[in-house]
This record gives C-alpha cells, structure tokens and sequence, in this order.
C-alpha cells in the first residue's frame, strides 16, 4: 500500500506505459469541473437578477401605491372646491339637471 501511494505522489501513473487511459480520465474530470463551474456561475447571476428585479418591483409597487393614494386625495371634492376658490370659482347650488335626447326614427 504504501509503494501504490508513492507511485501516485510522484506522478508515475502519468508516465507509465497504460498512462493515456488516465489522461482521458483526468481531462474527462477537468472538463466536468469546468463545467460545474460555469453552470454555477450561470446560476448565481440569475439568482442576482431575479433579486434585484424583485426589488424594483417592489419599489415600482410602492411608488404605484402612493401616486394612488395622491390621486384619490386629488379627486375628493373637498380638495376640488378649495383649489377652485383659490381661483375664483365657487359650487353652484342649482343641481344638474339631466338632458334626455329622445331617438329619431
């Protein structure tokens, strides 16, 4: 046991003379953990922009929830009458009346 793991420390089953059945293993492995590599690589960018385009769209939601907010303010006729008084404008007390347009036939 002790002459086999020699043998490997020094290198001798790359030089033997079954040596190129371990060269195709060994570059087999090589080109495996390359591989595995890269994929991983691929992996954690997609991880990165999947986080980062979940938090836009949270952002996009908050800003999205606040400018609705913002309009709801601005629709309350409250808020309506008192910008139109800052112009000059006032509510009328006579209600709207309906137009009814009979159809011609």
């Amino acid at each position: 046991m002790r002459k086999s793991i020699h043998s490997v420390l020094r290198g001798r089953f790359l030089v033997s003379d079954d040596s190129f059945k371990n060269w195709k293993m060994i570059l087999f492995i090589s080109v495996l953990a390359i591989v595995m590599i890269a994929s991983s690589h691929s992996a954690d960018k997609k991880v990165y922009k999947i986080a980062r385009l979940k938090n836009e769209a949270k952002e996009l939601r908050s800003a999205f929830i606040d400018g609705r907010g913002r309009l709801m303010e601005l629709k309350k006729e409250s808020s309506i009458e008192i910008k139109m008084r800052e112009k000059g404008l006032k509510t009328s007390e006579v209600p709207p009346q309906k137009i009814k347009v009979k159809p011609q036939i």
